[in-house]
Formats: C-alpha cells, sequence, structure tokens
C-alpha cells in the first residue's frame, strides 16, 4: 500500500511541475514538494484508517453471525431436551371398600375416558358378586352384594324378554354383561326397579322373597360369591341399599350400569376399554425414550 502511494505521489509532483511549466507560472520547487507531501501524508494517514475499520465491521458481523447461529442452536436444542406431556391417570375413589382388580381397572376407564358422559354409574362384579354405585366424577356412593342369573355367561338368549319365566332353562337364566343405559321405573307387579336392559327384562331391583326355598336372603348374607347365583337375570340387591344409595343415585336422571364379564374379556364387551395402568405406563416408557 506504501509503495502505491509513493509512486502516485511522485507522479503528481511531475505532473505539476509541467503544467506550471507550459503556462510560464512556475513556482518554487520547495512549495510544491511541500503541497505534494501533505497530500501524500493526508492519503497515508486516511486509507490505512479505513481499510482497519472495515476489517473491523467486517470481523464483528461474521461475530455476530457465529453468535446468531449459536443462539439459534441452543433454542433448538433446549427445545428437544423438553420432556412431553404425559397424561395424568383421572381414576375412581373406592375409599376403603374391598374391591377386586378388574372392577377398579373398570371404574378407573369410566372416569379416565369420560365413558359415563357425566351421569352416575354403577360396576356389576359378576364375579365376585358385588355391585358399587358411584357418583358421575367417580366417588363411590355405596356397595352391597348382589344375587345373579342362574346361568353363568355374558349374552341374554333372543326375545328372552318376551319369554315366560317356567319356560327358562338354567342355562338361559344369564345377566348379560355389556353398557347400559339405566333409569328407574316399575316392572310388571308395578314395584320400583332399576331398568339395565328393558328389552332384555333384566333390571336391578330389592331382593326378592316370596320363594322363602330359594334363600335368597341369606344367599346376600354369606361371604362367598359362590351362591349369588339364583336369578333368572336380575340383579337383586339388599332393600336397603336400593332405597338409600341406587334410588338417590339415579332419581330424576339416567345413568349407566356397566356389568362385567365372567366369560369374555373386557375388550370384547367394551370396544373402547383400555388399562389406565398400561396407558400410564406406556407414556412414561415414551418419555424415558425421548429423553
Amino acid at each position: 500500500m506504501e509503495k502505491l502511494l509513493n509512486e502516485s505521489f511522485w507522479r503528481v509532483l511531475l505532473a505539476t511541475l509541467l503544467c506550471r511549466k507550459r503556462s510560464g507560472r512556475i513556482r518554487s520547487l520547495a512549495a510544491i514538494t511541500t503541497k505534494g507531501l501533505c497530500l501524500g501524508l493526508l492519503a497515508v494517514s486516511f486509507t490505512p484508517h479505513h481499510v482497519a475499520a472495515s476489517d473491523k465491521d467486517t470481523q464483528l458481523s461474521s461475530l455476530s453471525r457465529s453468535s446468531s447461529k449459536h443462539e439459534v442452536a441452543t433454542d433448538l436444542s433446549t427445545v428437544e431436551k423438553q420432556p412431553p406431556a404425559t397424561h395424568q391417570p383421572k381414576r375412581a375413589s373406592f375409599e376403603k371398600e374391598y374391591k377386586s382388580l378388574d372392577a377398579q381397572r373398570m371404574a378407573d376407564w369410566v372416569v379416565d375416558s369420560g365413558d359415563n358422559r357425566g351421569m352416575p354409574f354403577a360396576i356389576v362384579d359378576k364375579v365376585d358378586a358385588k355391585v358399587f354405585v358411584f357418583y358421575s366424577d367417580g366417588r363411590l356412593r355405596g356397595a352391597a352384594p348382589v344375587l345373579l342369573g342362574l346361568g353363568r355367561g355374558d349374552d341374554s338368549i333372543p326375545g328372552i324378554g318376551n319369554r315366560k319365566m317356567s319356560s327358562l332353562r338354567p342355562e338361559d337364566r344369564t345377566t348379560p354383561a355389556g353398557r347400559f343405559v339405566a333409569y328407574l321405573g316399575f316392572n310388571f307387579y308395578r314395584k320400583d326397579v332399576l331398568w339395565v336392559d328393558y328389552d332384555g327384562a333384566v333390571s336391578l331391583h330389592r331382593v326378592a322373597t316370596n320363594k322363602p326355598a330359594e334363600r335368597r336372603l341369606e344367599r346376600l348374607a354369606t361371604p362367598t360369591p359362590l351362591d349369588n347365583r339364583i336369578s333368572y337375570g336380575c340383579i337383586n340387591v339388599p332393600a336397603k341399599f336400593f332405597d338409600n344409595i341406587v334410588k338417590q343415585a339415579f332419581s330424576g336422571t339416567k345413568g349407566i350400569v356397566y356389568v362385567l364379564p365372567e366369560v369374555r374379556s373386557k375388550k370384547e364387551i367394551f370396544a373402547s376399554y383400555y388399562d389406565v395402568d398400561d396407558v400410564k405406563g406406556k407414556a412414561q416408557q415414551l418419555t424415558l425414550t425421548r429423553e
């Protein structure tokens, strides 16, 4: 850079001398030399400073771009490392009431999925011969032993609602499994009942005592479910339980009664059923895998 400036300086000086000579107005060489030196020094002092400033701006621009890239990469890394939201399952409250694992899982699914659509619901555990009645939010209202159909199975025979009870074989007297929209009403004897499956003539009602030989009250009182199969398919409960729990729960509203299967799987009967604990476990495993 300095070499170029020196050459430029002498060229300017020579051109100035020639021009002055031609016009007949040659000034002193010292004055011209002094002026040329001043111009040269001014050029030398300005140009390196401008170049240095340009280089500095270039360095700052590169540093800024590098910093921006680093910040973006850091932000993306932070986003990627954030754990995914996990599903926190809702659960039914049985308080201190004894229940089977099937009943617990079913109630948890009802509450977690909202399958009861904001209505009160009941779960009938046929294997344990027990019924649980819940508020719409999954809090337990009460539980009691039940008497069930004599025949074991999860389906009703076609047209059973129009058959005479005396024509039914023991294996036909089943309590069907499934999800039923239930409501209070009256049976053919004008007694109030909770209709579970009206077309199938299945209801939940006070224990029938008109046939002493069947010992229905005694069957309800025993601690084992092995002698609780006696009805034609209806669900018998203690009279006080029906009056104080069932009627209070379903008064003025419909509800859902879930009758658990004893032969088929829950998934076969309830198509949208899932195990709440399995879903929670899968969510946790997915979170650990992503981390």
